[in-house]
């Protein structure tokens, strides 16, 4: 910073000496035209996520269809292929309530889990 310093004063650079924010947000050194200025009512600010009402809402059925891509049973754990988006998922041999191996059609719930679903 101190040799920008050094440099800018050599140089007789000064920079913006008053910055200006356009309406586009950008950093100028024009001022802005008073006859674009825009007034806005505090009332109509909104800083906030829209509220989601139940009519936008869509049901979705909890129990999902798959396959079973990989399970070892050793170690409990495999992973279970979505039949309607293709996404795996994870699974563990604590939420499972038959035994499953690998190709096996199975029905399944998503759950939240520490690292994700």
């Amino acid at each position: 910073m101190a040799a920008r310093k050094a440099e800018a004063k050599e140089n007789g650079k000064q920079g913006i000496q008053f910055a200006y924010v356009d309406h586009n947000g950008n950093l100028t050194d024009t001022p802005p035209d008073p006859s674009q200025k825009v007034d806005y009512e505090i009332e109509n600010i909104e800083i906030s996520i829209p509220k989601t009402l139940e009519s936008d809402k869509e049901e979705v059925d909890p129990v999902r269809k798959g396959k079973v891509s990989f399970f070892d049973s050793s170690k409990g754990f495999g992973f279970i292929i979505d039949a309607e988006n293709n996404e795996k998922y994870f699974t563990h041999v604590s939420g499972i309530i038959d035994t499953i191996a690998e190709n096996d059609k199975v029905t399944f719930e998503l759950e939240m889990g520490k690292k994700g679903m």
